[in-house]
């Protein structure tokens, strides 16, 4: 009788480290054997002349939440983590977002029992952290920490979510203490509030707007900000949702002077520009986001960044808001574009557009897109080894991939509950057909077959990437009593 539950036979198996023709053997829901000719097991998927690759880790997603503004977005993590299966990512890292006058404890536990009853894909939070009170710093934090959730989200801007500089420092010596990333959607608050004051006060309203009010110098000075407060405390970070050449370089200098600095971009930096925000009325609203796309030089820099190795992943920011009153359109026709609720759905999108773009194009490699979609970003937030890789002990998530299959959004064709595509018109070559996880397949011949509440909470462990050298900066020498009071 065979020892194995499922064989992948005879596909194309791609990793960071290169491309190879084998067999993957599956039991108990994880990798158990690779090689030639592995015998056939209770259930086989025959691969020849596909792409057997890791599946997608998204890191950075925005499910069934309450935003900064008080709108609840589209996606429940059922129809969220759907969308995501079928665009061949097994695992995402959402939010457990704090506002103010919540406990984080609290907030924590109601995430994980809406995701437990509606996710398909596993999941994982980062800790999303607006209200740093001495019993969030003191109490929960450091125990959600060590309970698994290594990491933690901060703000530089927005009204209600926003911390103060003290804060943020704050929050990232309890990251310091017990081994958390601390990821950062990082712009100059005041400069952005004073841009768009101005201009809306002057008649500016419609959503094209929104890029000016975003100057690509408010990001550059947050990233500089954050990363001396990285150097001051030896504390890794992670610059979400990089948009510019100048924010791409400030992170290459921080790297090279050995700062802790990881980064990433998105598909709407390196796919749109700020020319999508120009419609006629509110239609630009659809491509709103922020930061805002930027310019098709500010691509290039990007896909040049993460060729260098400058920005180590490419997440969807997933924030899906429906195109209508309960979504865009809250605040009615007349809205100006501080009144639009930002963000782009992503989550089905992101590896079939830079599969194309990389892989089908030739822009980079199949094993640069592994590692930027799968295995960076697992190893970054501490799923890895068990997720972003195919090796024996792994989890089996795997999406098989047809390299020649020629797909045309439409934005009527994803499986979230946004109801548009802002990639609309796109023709893409290269899509993920069967896609596994932990060994159960859960898309096949176009159709879920995976019910709700079937994804798996991931607790992460301290990863490499949270560790800090054991030094602060002179400025806090533990061997006086200030820095170690401050230890």
């Amino acid at each position: 009788m065979t020892e194995f539950d499922l064989v992948i036979k005879g596909g194309s198996v791609a990793t960071t480290d290169g491309v190879t023709s084998m067999d993957i053997a599956v039991h108990g829901g994880v990798i158990t054997a690779l090689g030639q000719n592995l015998p056939r097991g209770l259930r086989t998927i025959e691969a020849a002349g596909k792409l057997v690759l890791p599946g997608g880790v998204d890191a950075h997603c925005h499910i069934q939440q309450l935003s900064g503004g008080g709108l609840m977005n589209a996606d429940t993590f059922e129809t969220a983590t759907r969308s995501a299966a079928f665009g061949g990512t097994t695992t995402v890292i959402s939010f457990a977002a704090q506002h103010r006058g919540d406990r984080l404890q609290d907030v924590v536990e109601n995430y994980s029992r809406v995701a437990a009853a509606g996710a398909v894909t596993d999941y994982a939070f980062h800790l999303w952290i607006s209200d740093p009170t001495p019993e969030a710093l003191e109490h929960d934090l450091p125990r959600l920490i060590e309970s698994g959730h290594r990491s933690i989200k901060i703000f530089m801007t927005y009204d209600r979510v926003r911390l103060l500089d003290e804060q943020m420092l704050d929050v990232m010596m309890v990251a310091r203490k017990y081994g958390a990333l601390v990821c950062a959607h990082a712009e100059n608050h005041g400069m952005i509030k004073w841009m768009a004051d101005r201009l809306v006060s002057r008649g500016y309203i419609e959503p094209k707007y929104h890029g000016v009010s975003h100057p690509r110098v408010c990001e550059i000075e947050a990233f500089e900000r954050l990363i001396r407060f990285s150097q001051l405390l030896d504390q890794p970070i992670m610059l979400f949702h990089v948009s510019t050449a100048e924010g791409a370089a400030v992170i290459r200098r921080a790297r090279g002077e050995g700062i802790k600095v990881f980064a990433e971009t998105c598909p709407q930096y390196l796919f749109l520009t700020a020319q999508d925000l120009d419609r006629p009325g509110l239609e630009g609203a659809k491509w709103m986001c922020s930061p805002p796309p930027r310019s098709t030089a500010d691509q290039e820099a990007l896909w040049r960044a993460l060729e260098l190795g400058d920005l180590q992943v490419v997440s969807s920011d997933h924030a899906p808001y429906r195109f209508d009153s309960s979504g865009k359109l809250a605040a009615g026709p007349e809205a100006d574009f501080k009144q639009i609720a930002n963000g782009l759905p992503g989550l089905e999108t992101r590896l079939p557009l830079l599969f194309d773009a990389m892989v089908s194009q030739g822009r980079s490699s199949l094993e640069k897109f592994v590692e930027l979609t799968a295995t960076a970003p697992a190893k970054i937030y501490g799923l890895h080894p068990r997720k972003g890789a195919i090796a024996i002990g792994a989890d089996a998530d795997i999406a098989i991939w047809n390299p020649d299959r020629e797909v045309t959004l439409t934005d009527d064709g994803l499986h979230d509950n946004v109801g548009y595509n802002p990639f609309a018109g796109r023709t893409l070559r290269g899509w993920p057909e069967t896609v596994l996880r932990r060994g159960d397949i859960i898309i096949a011949d176009g159709k879920l077959q995976a019910a709700p509440g079937s994804g798996q909470l991931q607790l992460r462990g301290c990863a490499a990437s949270m560790r800090p050298a054991g030094k602060l900066s002179p400025e806090f020498d533990p061997a006086t009593n200030f820095g170690a009071q401050l230890l």
